[in-house]
């Protein structure tokens, strides 16, 4: 089932003191990476309509992953290269385990950009508001509910009734991602 999540490894080469955006821009790209590789087992337990936004997710991904590593070289520092797998939180048998990973994965990559969000480089900023947003937007496409902020009334913790556009069922429930979202390991491949 799930792997233990260990803290993302940022090599030398990534992290430096002239450049400290480097650091955060390579813990995104570990991000985009643990995405990309999500999305190709999102894909293979999907079809139709699923499928279609599971490929333009991944290709998202990939153009964000790109881009990360142009402005990492850009920088002056050395992009990691991604795992040959990760660990998935959960084992993916069904269309709506894969729609429940997809939930979890965007959520994580909005994360991941915060620390990007704060850099003193408005250009840096700007780019990880809207990766943030677009992670943001894709998570409500595939489980269009939003959990209740702390301190305030949760909603009802049953089953979703309505699914994503399109009329497909996800069978996700807010109260399930939300105990997920925990195990979801951070972007860090699996034997390394």
């Amino acid at each position: 089932m799930a792997e233990p999540a260990t803290p993302p490894v940022v090599s030398p080469a990534v992290s430096t003191a002239a450049e400290p955006s480097v650091g955060a821009l390579g813990r995104a790209l570990s991000a985009e990476y643990a995405a990309v590789y999500a999305y190709g087992v999102v894909g293979g337990r999907t079809k139709g309509g699923l499928r279609a936004r599971a490929t333009a997710a991944f290709d998202a991904h990939r153009a964000r992953r790109d881009q990360l590593r142009t402005l990492i070289t850009q920088r002056g520092g050395t992009p990691t290269e991604p795992g040959p797998s990760y660990g998935l939180p959960f084992e993916v048998r069904t269309p709506s385990d894969a729609v429940r990973l997809a939930v979890l994965v965007e959520q994580r990559v909005v994360t991941a950009y915060l620390e990007l969000a704060a850099d003193r480089d408005p250009a840096l900023r700007r780019l990880a508001a809207l990766a943030a947003q677009e992670s943001a937007t894709r998570a409500y496409g595939w489980q269009p509910e939003i959990g209740a902020f702390p301190g305030m009334p949760g909603r009802d913790a049953g089953p979703t009734q309505s699914g994503p556009p399109g009329g497909e069922p996800t069978g996700a429930t807010q109260s399930g991602a939300a105990e997920t979202d925990a195990e979801l390991p951070d972007a860090t491949p699996s034997g390394s």
